[in-house]
C-alpha cells in the first residue's frame, strides 16, 4: 500500500460486533475506516443509534452497495446475521474486495450440514472451499494472503483454543469431551426478545438450544481435523446475567498419567509466540472479568487423579476475541502485519 493506510468498510455497523470493530479500528495505526454500512439505517448518522460515537464517527451510514463499497475500501468486514453474508460476499469478492466474514455462513465446509443446522440455503460450494477458517492461533498461516476469511464463532473460539492442543497431542479421549459453555447477553445481539428481556434474564441462568446450537458442527469439524478422526461432542450453552464474556468449561478423560504441569507445558509450547492466549499457573483458573474488553483468551486446568479426567477452563470476551478482535487479528495476519497491531489493549478491570 506504499505507506498508505488500508481502507476498510464495515457492513453491519449497527450491531454489537460492528460497533466493537469501530472501537478497535479507530486505534489501528495501519487502517482507516472509510465506510460504515447498515441496510436498515442508511443515510443517518451512526450516533443516532450509538450516541457514544458522537463526533467520533461523523459520516452517515452507507447502504449495502458492493460497487460503492469497492470505491471506498480495500477490505470489508461483514458483521451480518447468518444467511445474509452468503448472498452478499460473492458480490463483494467480485468487486475486488478482501472479505472478513463474522457471520456463520462460511465456517462449515459441507453445505448440507450448514443447511441442517442454520436453516438457510448454503453459500456456493466453491466459496465454502475458498474460505479460510480464521482461528488465528491455529490457522494463522493459512490466513496470510487470504481473500475470504471466515471468522470463528464466539463459543467455538473459547472451546477450540481450550481443547485443540490436548486433542492434537492425543492426551485426551475425543469421544469423552463434554462442553459446558456460558455467555453474556450481548452474544444474542442487540435485537430485543423475551429471552433477553431484563426481567427474564436478571438474577437468572438459562440453558438454551439444547443439542441444537449452530456452533456444534463448527466445533466438531475443527476437532475432527485436529484429532484425525470423526469427533462428536456434548455441548450445552447457558445464558448468564452479564453483558460480556464466555466461559467454556470442558471435561475429558485423560489417555495417560498427565499432570496439570504437563498440560501447562504442552499448551505454552503450542501457543508460544501467540500474544493473545495466556496459560494459567497450576491452581489458578480464569474468570470472564479478567479478559473483559480485550482480545485475550485465558486457559486453566484441573486434573482429577481420582477419576482420570481433566477440566479445562477457557474464557474470552465474546464481542472481542469471539468476534471483532479476532477479525482484526485475522486482518493483521492476512496483510502481513504484526498479529497484535491495533489490539494492544489490556482488559477493563474491574
Amino acid at each position: 500500500m506504499s505507506g498508505e493506510k488500508v481502507k476498510v468498510a464495515i457492513v453491519g455497523s449497527t450491531g454489537y460486533g460492528g460497533v466493537e470493530l469501530i472501537r478497535f479500528l479507530l486505534g489501528h495505526p495501519l487502517v482507516e475506516i472509510t465506510s460504515v454500512i447498515s441496510s436498515s439505517s442508511s443515510g443517518v448518522p451512526i450516533s443516532e443509534g450509538f450516541p457514544h460515537l458522537t463526533e467520533i464517527i461523523v459520516q452517515n451510514l452507507d447502504g449495502v452497495d458492493p460497487e460503492l463499497i469497492a470505491e471506498k475500501a480495500d477490505v470489508v468486514f461483514t458483521a451480518t446475521p447468518s444467511g445474509v453474508s452468503g448472498k452478499l460476499v460473492p458480490e463483494l469478492l467480485n468487486a475486488g474486495l478482501k472479505v472478513i466474514d463474522l457471520s456463520g455462513d462460511f465456517r462449515i465446509k459441507d453445505g448440507q450440514i450448514y443447511e441442517n443446522w442454520y436453516k438457510h440455503e448454503a453459500p456456493q460450494a466453491d466459496l465454502l472451499a475458498q474460505a479460510v477458517y480464521g482461528l488465528a492461533e491455529i490457522t494463522g498461516e493459512q490466513v496470510q494472503g487470504a481473500e475470504l476469511i471466515s471468522n470463528p464463532g464466539c463459543y467455538p473460539t473459547a472451546t477450540l483454543l481450550g481443547l485443540i492442543p490436548a486433542v492434537e497431542a492425543g492426551w485426551i479421549d475425543p469421544a469423552s469431551i463434554i462442553i459446558d459453555a456460558k455467555s453474556g447477553v450481548s452474544g444474542a445481539g442487540r435485537g430485543t426478545s423475551l429471552m433477553t428481556h431484563y426481567a427474564e434474564i436478571n438474577e437468572n441462568l438459562k440453558v438454551y438450544k439444547m443439542n441444537r446450537h449452530q456452533h456444534i458442527p463448527e466445533i466438531e469439524q475443527v476437532l475432527s481435523e485436529a484429532a484425525g478422526e470423526n469427533v462428536t461432542v456434548t455441548f450445552t450453552t447457558h445464558l448468564t446475567p452479564m453483558t460480556r464474556g464466555i466461559m467454556s468449561t470442558m471435561y475429558a478423560t485423560l489417555k495417560g498419567n498427565y499432570t496439570e504441569a504437563d498440560l501447562i507445558g504442552l499448551y505454552r509450547k503450542r501457543y508460544e509466540g501467540r500474544p493473545f492466549v495466556r496459560i494459567r499457573e497450576a491452581g489458578s483458573w480464569p474468570a470472564t472479568k479478567e479478559v473483559f474488553g480485550s482480545n485475550y483468551c485465558d486457559i486453566g486446568f484441573a486434573v482429577d487423579e481420582r477419576t482420570g479426567r481433566v477440566t479445562i477452563i477457557s474464557v474470552i470476551d465474546n464481542i472481542v476475541k469471539g468476534a471483532a478482535g479476532q477479525a482484526i487479528q485475522n486482518l493483521n495476519l492476512a496483510m502481513g502485519w504484526e498479529e497484535d497491531c491495533g489490539l494492544k489493549l489490556s482488559p477493563v478491570y474491574p
